[in-house]
């Protein structure tokens, strides 16, 4: 046989006959052992053959996919049914042979048990739920599994749950990655030494088996790739492939499932060279593997990668056609021109036109070595699977089988170097794909396995060049996208950088490559080669270049742009990924001394990239105008580097600064960044649309400007400390545009900026220099100072919830970087600065969260505007900022008025920067300074409080920071080239504070003022002579010094003298010629800064001579100048402030002070007014009278809306008092008036006029949810645990309906029972009434109107007019006097007999329905609005449908349900008594109105009328039971008592007399009271009832017998017992019922108790009938009061007894005969249903009040059990699975499996379980969803974390706790219907949910 087979090895011959044939199991497994047993020979190569040629045969590539396979070979495979046939067959074989003829399970039980994998090593993908635990993680990637993760000690742990993105694997038990304290208890125990060795025999067919069946498998895909035509992948055909390799891949999963073993033959099969090459050299005779090979060699071209051997073939081509070549200088030279990147990559060449004029461009370039981007040599199984793996596109099942090996060590290592040696061509086929967002989640998947490992990251760097194919592939990938840029010298530019609108970058396609680089940079020994490698530096740079000047925005000038481009987000992200994150993961390594050598290589060539830039855009000084980038990466990099030298490493910062030259170039850039935010918040971008704003808003945004706006301005500062200061600060005004607006003339032209924009950009200009000088960030504050200041500043702007704090504080985009997240530092300074306020529920509905908000302490000593100023992203913020500081003082009583931002001491500034006070004393700041005073002194246009407010806040700063001694003041003077000389002295701002400018040479239009003026007489100019600066008064011009200081500069720094300035094309500077011509004036000043203070003192107070040194009255002052009293204040405090430092930095100011306080001061000039002037004069004075008019009518509005929302508008909170519309009228007007809330008439409801209630009409089934115990249910957390709904009471008067009609006849029985448990419909009001004529002309406009509303029209519904309620009817008032009333309410002296005959006849006439008016009408159609509220099935409940019996029922039943229900809104009794707010607001009179008029159109046949069997004796009582031979009426006894005083009260013609009313009640409350002496003698045993029926028996003839409960019960149990109603009990019955003691006061409890309920209702219907008032009472008292309430007491009733219930019994026939007659009832019923005549005996009213489920305490129980749990429908997991809070089933919100006739498992559960109301909690959100009818809302989460907070789709994924107030409010809603009042956001819901 032997020989027979290894005849068959020359290809697929048909099968010799001695073959066993493949057909049946048995056959497989006997082969299989017979193989295994050859191959254990010690001489298996026999057995070796004969299993390869088997192999061949049935694991033959060429058959399935080919589908022509010929009848014979078919056969052979096992039936040939096809393809599939033949691949199962394949696999049968596959299992068979490897378990050796034993059973496949067992096998795979046999390997499991030598597992020694200590790994977990779980694979998940996209949207499992998985942990993460940072106080366990090493690496920040660190994850695991939820069986993990709950099996292991986390408490007190920082975690959190989250969902995977790209999918993963659980971590347990790789100390690699975590800390071992956090392993699961599986994974903790270091197997391998207890595991016994694998014995070779199990394993040894798998190592023959598995090299055919990969090998296989590769063929397949081979086979199944086509290269797609015109590089449109054809995605179908793959799937194709993929879907019929699903059972072999799967097949490979299992075994990699395992365990170690299987696994570690797998990797033996994978990694072997040798057998690769033997299977797929091609160079067989085979010709199918030939051709195989073949289309492998295609493939590979195709992808633009040679095999080694072809290299020739490939080539150098030349760079095609319409491509620069742009070298890009500074690559390591090296060979070979790299012509395009790919062959595939010629349909980019176009420049894809899509985006428009800019052309690509292509670099080619030296890199460094060619092969990394071109060359692929596989040498196994695994780089080829991984190849095809990436071709495919990463399918999910490869890729899971791929990480499913990574538990085994060899593998890990083997796998990580094919994944880098694939690294260029996964970016390539990353960059071609059409789904890139799934692949690059895969390959994330995949790599973030690999790379967080620091051991194994550290091996591929050193053994593949990791780093080197890294930086490479991604420099490779930006190239593809690169254009010329503008900025600058638009024609001349030599640089390049990437186009923001590529899908590449739009589609942030790269952010795979990206996040691998940073994650293997966060290892050190990484970094630390990255940062040694001089070459990969400088290749680094280049790429980070790509960005500096991206997205460059140009000012437009004239029109709007046409289309808003929003690419800016494309490159704010691109900055923040590839440039930003790795060097903060290079910064996180470089915190020590011994990492100096890095920082200087990272700075030296940063400042060469720098170099280039400048050359390449062609930059000289000066910014092109009207551009603006924010991206700079560079000076970034360049910043970050300085600053973490200085802080970390102790390097001298001169000995990393370039020179001055340098130092003007990089501060250009970052500045006019700054100019342009004051410019963009100036409203000069707008015609650039929104998306500037964006901008500029990112830019500061907290994710972005620690990388962004810090940088710059840390850099800034470093330029301005070695940098001249006048050059500095001139540079400064003059890049915001605003020097022309510094002089001290009242008018002038800026050739550059509009005026109106003036005020702001000067203000920015101030703004920037007060952050500029102020902030510290990298200047010397720790990092606790900074977290805490920033921490600070955003508490500040508004009270923050914890994860908007965290989110909001910059942290260090690192996540190695010390202040993770939630890290100890965070929660210390929170707690220190911050105060939580716990979550509220507010009456409006809106749900808080816990916020945090500042201690007192912090708004006293912490409050710093300087950082507000730089973190708000909206304007709006700094203003919020400053409204709260101005409430803590005006609470603290600080301060009353108006405060102005505090002036905050700073840390103090580290050595190194010490130059940056120089700015404060320089002579170009000190002028600017006063001329600002100065003009803000003369009243000049365009300054504002925030100018001075700035202005004032740098003169104190400069006293802050001044040099210590003034010594130097003299010295100073002197020098040639001091230019301001003529203006001040020194440079020192405490000297030059006190000196006096007499006058200035001023260059001012024609038209102005000070032209028109006299000269000074020569006489007084003569004396002034003497003076130090009368003749050199000059023209103040910064923008001169500025160009001289540069000059001079470049001149010391440049040999060439040649290439100093450019020539300036146009001289922006002279004025255009339309302008009035200049002249020079000169003005007379004679002030000093301190004199200038001083006035300024005067101005702002308002007073003459206001400011009086406080240090002539207490000298201390001096001493100890910390008072608290200057620290909060406005504009006076701070001046009194500065001039109490200035005095005290120098005794010569002290005496100055004292000086000019002395002189009386002479008021201010008046200024001559032009007339010019005086208009904008009177126009201000007009404008605030304007202004104050306007103030006092908003007022006057305000307190009018206010007393209209104390009256009318309390729809919020259910609990809160409205009045009633209805005014009851003074006695002498008879009829009720009403108002309409829409025409405002006020008038009473006539026939043809009628006035309506406003009403919303909802079906409720909340009353069918009450239960019969106290515990409320709980949510099922287990499978055991289950709510069933037999308990409820909607389920307990369905059952007892049911039963009825089962026995009696059909109408009678419907009116025994009340309906409307579930489906009633409940009548709600606001209170507002209005004319239905003029709700119709409103529900018309409502429906022109194209407003998206919140609710549908044409379904009736509408808002209210004058409280918005919600509403969807009118309910009409029906028209009747209110003195009538009185007139039926006195109390008649009429016997009961008379008024009982009253009532019948009264019942006996028919009631016709009023004749056709409006008010009839109205009444029909919203009788109609009733029905249609609710679902049919809820109204019909009668056996022959439609029969009136089923509307009289529905009709009572309405009454009912509003009864009960307002009864459980009191909380189920009237102990509160009162008018309860729900009665404010009932409408329950007028809905009586209506529904009696209906109900009196059926009369009900006097015969079967219960009126009459209540008050008469039948005498022919036995014939009529005789003859009966259809079903039998309803015993009376039997009949629910309230729903007969319903029947009663709604037959009686409207309106309703009082002693008719109380006549109804005494009768019903005999029957009542009869019906407890039945349900009580049926609870108690035979014994107690012999025992009763004898002493009862002995007082029957005592006087008031009738008024006893003990005769009367007795008497009760003698009639029954001559029925079966107690003779069926069996013993186990009396089991049941508990044996209680039945004393005298139990029994009258009992029937207290069995009354009660009737008794409530009735006072209710009282209450809303006649308008009495319900009384107060004790809960014990509760039934005496309101029977006396109702007049069933007499009045002559002695309160000292104790209270009896039979005295209130008022017998209108003999009781004993009555009572005898209903016993009949019953007991001829028990002749033949014994069992059921007792089931049907009412009980006593137990039901409690409704409730939800309860829940349990953390959200993590319902989340585990319902997360993974099948729908009971469809048996799917639901992909958004929800729980109905009212019932706990268990459905699939917007499942499209479970939808029934378009109706989705949620709407249609609402409809089924709450009427059209429901109540979801959405599993993976945690939030609570309400549907009502066809609207729904999300109402909120009523879990919150730790820190009060709502986890919305469980983002962060915190544990959460139960809120129990926000679930009470929710229930209370819920029972209350006030959902449509109270959320305000509803939606349509399509039936969709």
């Amino acid at each position: 046989m032997a020989a027979a087979a290894a005849a068959a090895v020359g290809g697929p011959q048909p099968p010799q006959a001695e073959m066993p044939a493949p057909g049946l199991a048995l056959d497989k497994a006997a082969t299989a052992a017979h193989l295994k047993a050859a191959l254990s020979r010690p001489d298996n190569r026999a057995g070796a053959e004969e299993l390869q040629a088997l192999l061949e045969r049935v694991l033959s590539a060429e058959r399935p996919l080919a589908a022509a396979a010929d009848g014979e070979e078919a056969a052979a495979a096992g039936g040939g049914g096809g393809p599939g046939a033949a691949e199962e067959e394949a696999l049968e074989w596959c299992k068979c042979l490897l378990a050796g003829g034993g059973g496949y399970d067992e096998f795979c039980a046999a390997v499991r048990a030598y597992d020694p994998a200590a790994l977990c090593g779980l694979v998940w993908t996209a949207n499992f739920v998985a942990y993460r635990c940072r106080t366990c993680g090493i690496s920040p990637c660190m994850s695991l599994c939820a069986e993990c993760f709950h099996q292991g000690d986390h408490t007190g742990h920082d975690f959190n749950m989250f969902r995977s993105q790209a999918g993963g694997a659980c971590d347990c038990g790789d100390s690699n990655v975590m800390r071992e304290s956090g392993f699961c208890k599986r994974h903790q125990i270091k197997s391998s030494s207890n595991i016994p060795c694998v014995p070779k025999d199990l394993l040894m067919m798998s190592e023959f088996v598995l090299p055919r069946f990969i090998f296989c498998l590769i063929q397949y895909l081979r086979e199944g790739y086509n290269e797609p035509a015109a590089d449109v992948p054809s995605e179908k055909d793959l799937n194709k492939v993929l879907q019929l390799l699903e059972p072999q891949i799967s097949f490979l999963e299992d075994l990699t499932k395992m365990g170690g073993a299987m696994r570690s033959v797998l990797t033996q099969v994978l990694t072997n060279q040798q057998s690769y090459k033997d299977l797929t050299s091609g160079l067989g005779e085979n010709a199918y593997a030939r051709k195989s090979h073949e289309k492998y060699l295609i493939a590979l071209k195709s992808s633009g990668l040679t095999y080694p051997e072809d290299k020739l073939v490939y080539g150098i081509q030349e760079p095609s056609a319409g491509t620069s070549t742009l070298a890009v200088q500074g690559f390591a030279g090296a060979t070979g021109t790299l012509g395009q990147l790919d062959s595939s990559d010629e349909e980019d060449q176009d420049g894809s036109q899509g985006l428009g004029k800019r052309k690509r461009v292509k670099l080619s370039s030296n890199t460094k070595d060619q092969s990394i981007m071109d060359v692929l040599k596989h040498k196994s199984f695994l780089e080829e699977l991984l190849f095809w793996t990436i071709k495919y596109e990463f399918p999910q099942k490869m890729v899971t089988f791929l990480l499913n090996m990574l538990p085994d060590q060899e593998y890990k290592v083997a796998f990580t170097k094919t994944f880098v040696q694939h690294y260029a061509f996964i970016m390539k086929t990353l960059k071609k794909s059409h789904e890139s967002d799934t692949m690059s989640n895969r390959i994330v998947h995949i790599s973030v396995q690999l790379f967080s490992n620091e051991e194994l990251a550290r091996q591929v760097t050193e053994e593949c060049q990791l780093l080197d194919i890294m930086v490479t592939v991604l420099l490779y990938m930006m190239e593809s996208c690169l254009i010329k840029s503008e900025l600058q010298d638009e024609e001349n530019s030599l640089h390049v950088v990437v186009n923001c609108g590529e899908a590449l970058l739009k589609n942030n396609t790269y952010w795979p490559l990206v996040s691998d680089f940073i994650n293997i940079l966060s290892h050190q020994s990484v970094a630390k080669r990255f940062l040694e490698d001089h070459g990969l530096l400088v290749t680094w740079m280049n790429f980070v270049s790509f960005f500096q000047g991206m997205n460059l925005n140009k000012r437009e000038l004239n029109e709007h742009v046409e289309f808003e481009s929003q690419t800016y987000y494309a490159a704010f992200a691109a900055e923040l990924e590839a440039c930003a994150q790795p060097m903060w993961g290079l910064l996180s390594h470089c915190k020590v001394r011994e990492t100096q050598e890095y920082t200087r290589n990272v700075v030296r060539y940063c400042l060469e990239a720098l170099q280039d830039w400048f050359d390449a855009i062609n930059f000289v000084d000066e910014p092109a105008p009207n551009q603006v980038t924010f991206h700079l990466p560079l000076h970034r990099y360049y910043a970050m580097f300085l600053s973490k030298a200085v802080k970390c490493q102790e390097l001298d910062l001169d000995s990393v600064l370039p020179d001055q030259e340098m130092l003007m170039k990089l501060m250009i850039h970052p500045l006019q960044i700054q100019a342009s935010l004051a410019e963009i918040h100036s409203n000069m971008w707008v015609r650039n649309g929104l998306q500037i704003k964006g901008q500029a808003m990112t830019y500061v945004q907290s994710h972005f400007c620690n990388s962004m706006i810090d940088p710059d301005i840390y850099l800034l500062q470093v330029c301005a400390s070695r940098l001249d200061p006048d050059y500095f600060i001139s540079s400064v005004f003059e890049r915001f545009k605003v020097v022309d607006l510094l002089t001290m003339a009242s008018q002038h032209q800026n050739t550059v900026l509009d005026a109106e924009h003036e005020r702001s950009m000067l203000e920015g200009a101030l703004t920037f220099l007060v952050i500029l000088l102020s902030l510290r960030l990298h200047l010397g504050m720790s990092d606790d100072e900074i977290l805490r200041a920033e921490m600070v500043a955003q508490l500040c702007m508004n009270d923050r919830t914890h994860s908007s704090l965290l989110d909001l504080i910059p942290e260090n985009p690192n996540p190695k970087s010390g202040i993770i997240p939630g890290s100890y530092s965070f929660e210390s300074v929170l707690s220190a600065v911050a105060d939580f306020k716990a979550p509220v529920f507010e009456p409006g509905g809106s749900m808080q969260q816990g916020m945090y908000t500042p201690k007192a302490e912090v708004w006293d000593h912490e409050f710093d505007p300087v950082m507000v100023i730089l973190r708000t992203v909206y304007r709006r913020d700094v203003q919020s900022a400053m409204d709260r500081y101005t409430a803590f003082l005006k609470q603290s009583g600080k301060f009353p008025g108006n405060p102005w931002p505090p002036y905050k001491k700073r840390t103090p500034l580290h050595p190194s920067y010490k130059g940056l006070m120089r700015l404060l004393h320089c002579k170009t700041l000190h002028i600017v300074l006063f001329t600002l005073l100065y003009k803000i002194l003369m009243d000049h246009q365009n300054l504002s409080e925030h100018v001075l407010c700035m202005v004032l806040y740098l003169i104190e700063l400069g006293l802050e920071n001044s040099a210590e001694e003034e010594s130097d003041e003299e010295a100073s003077v002197g020098g040639p080239e001091r230019c301001h000389d003529s203006w001040f002295p020194g440079s020192n701002l405490v000297s030059n504070m006190r000196h006096f400018i007499n006058y200035v040479r001023v260059r001012v239009p024609e038209t102005a003022p000070e032209v028109k003026r006299d000269s000074p007489a020569s006489t007084s100019s003569d004396s002034l002579g003497s003076l130090q600066n009368s003749g050199t008064a000059q023209v103040f011009s910064l923008v001169a010094e500025r160009r001289k200081k540069f000059q001079e500069i470049i001149n010391r720094n440049s040999s060439e003298a040649n290439q100093v300035v450019r020539p300036k094309t146009s001289n922006k500077w002279s004025a255009p010629g339309s302008a009035p011509q200049l002249t020079t004036a000169i003005l007379e000043i004679k002030e000093s800064i301190l004199s200038l203070l001083i006035k300024l003192h005067h101005k702002l107070s308002g007073k003459q001579n206001s400011y009086y040194p406080p240090w002539l009255d207490d000298i201390e002052i001096l001493i100890q100048p910390d008072i608290p009293k200057y620290s909060h204040g406005d504009g006076i405090t701070a001046v009194e402030r500065i001039l109490l430092k200035a005095a005290l930095q120098s005794r010569m100011n002290k005496r100055i002070i004292e000086e000019i306080c002395r002189k009386v001061t002479p008021p201010v000039p008046p200024k001559k007014i032009t007339a010019a002037e005086k208009k904008t004069l009177d126009k201000e004075e007009r404008r605030q009278k304007a202004r104050e008019r306007q103030q006092k009518l908003l007022a006057e509005f305000a307190s009018r809306q206010k007393s209209f929302m104390e009256t009318a508008m309390d729809v919020d909170s259910p609990e809160s008092d409205i009045p009633m519309e209805i005014t009851t009228a003074e006695p002498q007007v008879s009829e009720a008036v009403y108002d309409c809330v829409i025409c405002g008439q006020s008038g009473p409801s006539s026939e043809d006029r009628p006035t309506g209630l406003v009403v919303l009409l909802q079906a409720s089934s909340v009353l069918g949810q009450c239960r019969d115990n106290i515990e409320p249910k709980k949510l099922p957390i287990t499978e055991e645990e289950q709510i069933y709904p037999w308990d409820t009471c909607a389920a307990v008067h369905d059952v007892r309906l049911s039963l009825l009609q089962r026995y009696f006849k059909d109408s009678s029985c419907l009116l025994a029972v009340s309906i409307g448990w579930e489906g009633g419909v409940y009548v709600q009001t606001c209170g507002h009434t209005l004319h239905i004529d003029c709700h119709k002309s409103y529900m018309e406009s409502l429906r022109n109107d194209q407003v998206l509303q919140g609710f549908s029209v044409d379904k009736g519904e509408f808002t209210c007019p004058l409280c918005r309620q919600f509403a969807n009817s009118v309910l009409p008032c029906y028209p009747g006097s209110n003195v009538e009333n009185n007139l039926w309410q006195r109390p008649s002296n009429k016997s009961i007999q008379d008024l009982i005959k009253e009532v019948e006849e009264l019942q006996g006439r028919p009631g016709a329905f009023p004749s056709e008016t409006n008010l009839s009408k109205e009444m029909e159609s919203v009788m109609k609005d009733i029905k249609n509220t609710t679902q049919k099935k809820y109204r019909d409940y009668s056996k022959t449908p439609g029969s009136p019996d089923n509307d009289f029922l529905f009709m009572y039943s309405v009454a009912r349900t509003n009864l009960e229900l307002e009864l459980i809104h009191r909380g189920g009794n009237l102990c509160s008594g009162g008018a309860s707010t729900a009665g404010k607001r009932s409408c329950l009179n007028q809905l009586f109105h209506v529904l009696a008029l209906h109900m009196r159109l059926y009369s009900i046949d006097s015969e079967y009328n219960p009126w009459r069997k209540l008050t008469q004796l039948l005498e022919e009582m036995n014939s009529q039971l005789g003859n009966e031979e259809q079903q039998p009426e309803v015993p009376i006894l039997y009949h629910d008592v309230t729903s007969l005083l319903l029947i009663q009260i709604l037959m009686m013609p409207q309106p309703l007399r009082k002693d008719h009313f109380t006549c109804i009640v005494k009768v019903l409350f005999t029957l009542l009271y009869t019906q407890g002496l039945v349900a009580l003698s049926v609870k108690c045993n035979e014994d107690d009832r012999s025992a009763w029926k004898h002493t009862g028996a002995l007082k029957k003839n005592t006087c008031d017998a009738e008024k006893s409960y003990e005769v009367l019960l007795s008497f009760v149990i003698r009639e029954l017992s001559k029925g079966k109603l107690y003779h069926e009990e069996g013993t186990q019955e009396c089991a049941t019922i508990s044996p209680i003691a039945w004393s005298p006061e139990s029994t009258e409890k009992y029937l207290q108790d069995f009354c009660l309920h009737f008794l409530r209702i009735t006072s209710l219907l009282q209450h809303h009938l006649f308008g009495e008032d319900l009384p107060s009472c004790q809960e014990e008292e509760e039934f005496s009061v309101l029977s006396s309430c109702l007049g069933l007491l007499p009045t002559f009733y002695q309160t000292e007894h104790p209270f009896i219930s039979a005295s209130c019994l008022d017998w209108p026939v003999p009781a004993f005969d009555i009572i005898s007659q209903w016993c009949f009832e019953i007991n001829s019923f028990t002749e033949r249903h014994a069992e059921q005549g007792k089931a049907l005996l009412i009980q006593e009213s137990r039901w409690k009040l409704p409730h939800l489920l309860q829940l349990p305490e953390n959200y993590n129980t319902i989340f585990q059990y319902y997360h993974r749990k099948t729908c009971s429908v469809c048996t799917k997991v639901p992909k958004d699975p929800a729980v109905c809070l009212v019932c706990g089933t268990f459905v699939c919100l917007k499942g499209l499996c479970c939808k029934q006739q378009s109706y989705c498992e949620c709407v249609l559960h609402s409809q089924n379980c709450g009427a059209g109301t429901g109540i979801f909690l959405l599993i993976n959100a945690s939030v609570i969803i309400i549907i009502r009818g066809h609207r729904f809302c999300l109402w909120g989460s009523v879990y919150l974390d730790a820190h009060g907070e709502e986890d919305r789709d469980l983002r962060r994924g915190k544990p959460l706790y139960i809120c129990k107030e926000r679930y009470k409010v929710l229930e209370q809603q819920w029972i209350s219907h006030t959902f449509d009042h109270i959320n305000k956001r509803w939606g349509p819901h399509y039936n969709g949910l």
